[in-house]
């Protein structure tokens, strides 16, 4: 049972542990509207999330203080209390997956080490840590694990956790930022300390330096590094004891225990008088080292960019209109305290609290976060708008359609975390490769040190050999080559307005031998567009567009927009219809300017008094017809047109050998039609959505790579069955989990991005792969035979990190 105190009435005790306060406490929660003191951060945090959780009656019916630092090996109690925790671990019936966030996360050491220890515990389906935003992602089985389970295995090792909170996890960055650069400073100015009284020794001939004098600078360099091994060292000292406890070999249990020899056999110098001493190989390795992490901290931060700022994006509050409309009294409420339906204000500025519809005024929006696009998009009445996107005009009110949480930008947010928590095949392979290096390194170490102690028959040089051989191996090189690249290569797209989120999207996309295209909503619009306006009368065709517009004004049929969008880019008037009347899949009638007009298909206007018949009609576009009495007036000729940018997407990749296929629901003629005007090898129509999967099928068991680009929610089938797939649109294409990448931009040449993307990336994944094989294949031997000292070793260990992570970030310069 872990240690407990019993509870006492004591102002000076930490109100969570019961251990006494230091003089200097700042740390206080409020709890049941009393603020109470706690003795640590660490005791602060597991309050503060216990009553985050409404678990305060925790405190009012406790009988004991909770787990001290003396029972740390034990689980504290308090963990249980996650099991409680309600929506945010519901996944489905069986199955429960949630975020943490994780404090003390180092380097990829930590990474390789947390992901191993959950992947033991019975009911953890999967466990994946986030390296670019240090988030931890964990599906579990209820009926075989709980949270208190996960959170416990975690303390278990050394880590604290708890449900993931934006602006906590903020602040624990931060905190983590600030300590790694105290300990850089500390290890850098005992590292120029030390050299200082190190110099004597080495530049002093024989004989000439005082052996008191030298005893006293190695006395002085000792206490010079001391700061350097207790404050400097520690993220390398829980490290490796955080994976002996979990029973594995870790990234940082060579270096802890090349910093270890090499200090206590300098220690043992000093004390005897006798042998070598090597505090400024220590002080500079541990410096280096902190430089290489320091570097890889910053790197994380960067390519979790576009992330941060989305996170940041999601409003806190919300303006609510309770008593619209007999009020205009604007109430502050939280955002996630909207409801659908309610009426909300947006001022100048703002961020859009949820998915809504305006209901009064016009404004501009900024999408840049969600679609990549810079230019503000006109909004109107009646234009949905999406959470998330900032209000570059004027004041609107607009009605909720979506909760906060269930917004564009959560779904966005959900789909990024997603991607970043699965790994794809060449970084797990990275991953095996350097847990077993690991332990060949130390068998190799231990070897080394065997040849040279009977070979020289005493320790004076197998010792830093052997040490030199920890300290230059560090695999941390091999174990960063690849999530740094596809860190940053997202962060990249994400800026394009590419979301990535399936982990074998860019890999796979580089090998993909067969691109397959849906036709409507991928290489064409999806909707009608106002193609040519054929004048059938006396009447010009802009007079006739503007009387069609007013005619249509109030209609949402696809066509009627097309035409009324027609007529804006024009420069619409404000002409007003009257006395409408809908035919229900024929077309309308009204008057205009005093005249009767019908609009809609050739036998619906015809239909109006003294109208001849129209016989000819037009070919492969969708006609509509204006008359009045009397006259046929205008035919608007309608049809999907081709995305601009379609012809330089399919030129791109048939330009690199790859296949084009285009597959369409549509009639067999009109796809081909579409398929010749872009060149496109293999074109067949009529497939309807398990036609176009079984295709999709027989080429994957001809062993083709295949691609799938759809408009995401009629092909959802064989997106998920291809290799690698993307999904066209925002909005409705974000619910769609079926994809690898969703094209937020809505521009097709955006998967022509990807693959130039995809393409840079594999290269810099293969040089640092490349560069950190051939630095070990290089550097061991070298310690091996005693070419390299401890401090050279230090130097080559961090210079191996900073090359992977440097050439990895030049990925987010690219375009």
């Amino acid at each position: 049972m872990p240690h407990t105190t019993r509870l006492k009435d004591a102002a000076a005790l930490c109100y969570h542990c019961g251990q006494a306060l230091p003089g200097d406490a700042a740390w206080t929660v409020t709890i049941a509207n009393v603020a109470h003191t706690m003795c640590c951060p660490g005791c602060a945090a597991v309050a503060q999330t216990i009553v985050d959780l409404g678990q305060e009656n925790y405190y009012r019916d406790r009988t004991a203080y909770a787990a001290s630092a003396e029972g740390a090996q034990q689980m504290p109690p308090e963990l249980q209390l996650y099991d409680n925790a309600d929506p945010r671990f519901a996944l489905d019936e069986d199955s429960r997956e949630s975020t943490f966030t994780v404090e003390g996360i180092r380097c990829a050491a930590c990474v390789w080490l947390i992901e191993q220890r959950l992947t033991r515990l019975p009911g953890v389906d999967s466990a994946q840590l986030n390296v670019a935003t240090e988030k931890l992602y964990v599906r579990w089985r209820s009926d075989a694990c709980r949270p208190g389970d996960i959170l416990g295995a975690l303390h278990t090792i050394g880590y604290a956790a708890y449900p993931y909170d934006a602006g906590r996890h903020a602040d624990q960055q931060h905190r983590a930022a600030r300590t790694l650069g105290r300990q850089l400073f500390v290890a850098g100015l005992s590292m120029m300390q030390v050299m200082m009284y190190v110099a004597p020794a080495y530049l002093a001939e024989d004989g000439t330096l005082d052996d008191s004098m030298a005893s006293l600078m190695r006395w002085a360099s000792l206490l010079l590094t001391l700061p350097a091994i207790c404050y400097s060292a520690l993220p390398f000292w829980r490290g490796a004891w955080a994976s002996l406890r979990a029973r594995a070999l870790g990234m940082d249990v060579p270096v802890a225990l090349g910093i270890a020899a090499a200090f206590g056999a300098s220690v043992t110098a000093t004390v005897s008088g006798k042998g070598e001493v090597w505090y400024d190989s220590v002080t500079m390795f541990i410096f280096l080292l902190l430089c290489s992490r320091y570097l890889e901290l910053r790197a994380r931060r960067k390519a979790g960019a576009a992330l941060e700022r989305l996170q940041h994006a999601l409003p806190a509050s919300a303006s609510l209109l309770e008593n619209y409309p007999a009020s205009r009294a604007a109430t502050i409420v939280r955002a996630a305290a909207l409801a659908v339906d309610n009426i909300i204000v947006i001022k100048p500025g703002e961020a859009v609290a949820a998915d809504s519809v305006i209901i009064e005024g016009r404004t501009s929006l900024d999408l840049s976060l969600l679609s990549g696009e810079s230019a503000p998009l006109p909004k109107n009445v009646g234009d949905a708008i999406p959470g998330g996107a900032i209000n570059a005009g004027s004041v609107i009110l607009a009605r909720v359609t979506k909760r906060a949480q269930d917004s564009t930008l959560s779904d966005l947010i959900k789909l990024i975390n997603r991607a970043g928590g699965e790994k794809p095949r060449i970084a797990q392979w990275a991953d095996h490769v350097a847990a077993w290096f690991v332990a060949g390194l130390l068998l190799f170490a231990l070897s080394a040190f065997g040849f040279w102690f009977l070979h020289d028959g005493s320790a004076a040089r197998a010792w830093p050999i052997a040490i030199a051989v920890l300290v230059v191996s560090c695999p941390c090189a091999l174990s960063l080559a690849t999530p740094t690249a596809l860190a940053a290569a997202t962060d990249q797209l994400l800026r394009q307005g590419v979301l990535i989120t399936g982990p074998q999207t860019l890999e796979t996309l580089h090998r993909a031998t067969h691109i397959v295209l849906d036709k409507t909503g991928t290489l064409t619009w999806g909707r009608p567009v106002l193609q040519t306006i054929q004048a059938l009368g006396a009447m010009r065709a802009d007079f006739c567009l503007q009387i069609a517009a007013a005619l249509e004004a109030g209609s949402a049929h696809p066509l009627a927009r097309a035409i009324t969008a027609a007529a804006d880019e024009a420069g619409r008037e404000p002409w007003n219809a009257t006395a409408l009347i809908e035919s229900a899949g024929s077309g309308l009638e009204g008057v205009v300017h005093n005249r009767r007009y019908r609009l809609g298909s050739a036998q619906f206007v015809a239909g109006i008094s003294g109208l001849a018949p129209m016989r000819e009609l037009p070919q492969g576009v969708t006609p509509v017809y204006l008359g009045a009495e009397d006259q046929w007036l205008a035919c608007f000729h309608l049809h999907d047109g081709l995305r601009p940018d379609a012809q330089e997407t399919v030129d791109y990749f048939r330009q690199r050998g790859k296949t084009m296929v285009l597959v369409s629901g549509d009639d067999d003629a009109l796809a081909r039609r579409v398929g010749d005007q872009l060149g496109i090898e293999t074109t067949v129509g009529g497939y309807l959505p398990a036609d176009k999967l079984n295709f999709v099928q027989q080429l994957q068991r001809r062993g083709c790579v295949v691609a799938m680009v759809g408009d995401g929610i009629n092909d959802a089938a064989v997106l998920g069955a291809a290799d690698v797939s993307f999904a066209m649109g925002s909005g409705a294409a974000l619910a769609q989990a079926h994809a690898d990448a969703v094209l937020l931009n809505g521009r097709l040449s955006a998967v022509a991005d990807s693959a130039r993307s995809a393409a840079r990336t594999m290269r810099i994944i293969r040089q640092n792969l490349c560069w950190a094989t051939v630095y070990n294949v290089a550097a061991i031997p070298a310690a091996a035979f005693g070419l390299l000292n401890p401090w050279l070793s230090g130097v080559g260990m961090a210079l191996s990190s900073a090359v992977v992570v440097l050439n990895a970030l030049r990925l987010r310069g690219s375009a």
